[in-house]
């Protein structure tokens, strides 16, 4: 049996494949593991190991072909199709989420947005019509949505996050500042801002 690749290693996978989205648009079409790491602040060393726990995906003295190696992270990742995503809170980070045009060309495309205040339901935003969370069940199962971004109060974020469970979401990334407490095999990341503020600012 083989072993669990480490977190750690797939939490790499995501910025080895943004550096070589910009190589391409560079029209860099062969790097090397020593170039991305100069690029990276990585050791040339550690994007090797990272990378053998899924192969072979270069020859030592020619490198990684940009465009193949973009492929086969986005398989790892499993980012070679499109994941709709359902964005719960339309407040002022709600409407900024749901304007970034950063999502679609890295995997995913907000679907749809919910909030409780009455006087944003019925909103939109683009082409999408903010809907009452009371719709959260029966849109996500209807569109087929296991992945979700929560963007309202701390206070609201653990009934939103029931909700969203209730509802089939297996995916969450949390734009609230609180540690929500889900089931085994559901996945949660925290975006907080003040938190890696204050990481920094005790070396400053």
């Amino acid at each position: 049996m083989s072993k669990p690749i480490p977190d750690i290693v797939i939490g790499r996978l995501p910025i080895y494949l943004r550096e070589l989205s910009f190589l391409a648009d560079e029209g860099v079409p062969v790097t090397s593991s020593h170039e991305l790491g100069k690029r990276l602040g990585i050791s040339a060393a550690q994007i090797r190991k990272d990378l053998s726990h899924f192969g072979e995906f270069g020859k030592q003295g020619t490198g990684y072909k940009v465009s193949y190696l973009q492929e086969q992270l986005r398989r790892i990742l499993k980012v070679d199709h499109e994941w709709p995503v359902a964005l719960v809170g339309v407040g002022d980070l709600g409407r900024a989420l749901a304007h970034y045009a950063g999502f679609v060309n890295r995997g995913f495309r907000i679907v749809a947005l919910f909030d409780d205040d009455p006087n944003k339901i019925g909103q939109r935003i683009g082409d999408l019509e903010i809907s009452s969370t009371d719709r959260l069940a029966a849109v996500v199962q209807e569109r087929g949505i296991i992945v979700a971004m929560i963007a309202v109060p701390a206070a609201s974020a653990p009934r939103v996050a029931e909700a969203c469970l209730a509802a089939g979401i297996r995916a969450i990334l949390n734009y609230a500042p609180i540690t929500l407490k889900v089931p085994e095999g559901v996945l949660v990341q925290y975006i907080d801002p003040v938190t890696h503020l204050q990481r920094m600012t005790h070396y400053l």
